[in-house]
């Protein structure tokens, strides 16, 4: 498993816990007595499709992101070096 299956997996997951935490939060908005739309039968499932185009636009953010955060420069921002004014060095 490489890099790229390794974001892919945890996209994956966080859309799943994102889609599971929206449906929750429906059924909990429901009064009991109303039908939710959801049937008991183990035939019926929700399916989400999901587009690979935009997971791998993720994915190509996210180490575009990650990269920044490893560059020298970002090192020295979270360091919070000031200047001899007592200024920030942010460039």
């Amino acid at each position: 498993m490489n890099e790229d299956d390794v974001i892919r997996s945890q996209i994956n997951e966080l859309i799943r816990d994102e889609i599971q935490e929206v449906i929750n939060d429906y059924i909990d908005e429901k009064d009991s007595t109303d039908a939710i739309g959801f049937s008991s039968e183990e035939d019926d499932q929700l399916k989400v499709n999901i587009s690979n185009t935009e997971v791998d636009r993720l994915i190509k953010k996210y180490k575009k992101i990650k990269k920044k955060e490893k560059s020298n420069f970002a090192q020295i921002q979270r360091l919070g070096l000031v200047d001899k004014n007592g200024r920030p060095l942010n460039g």
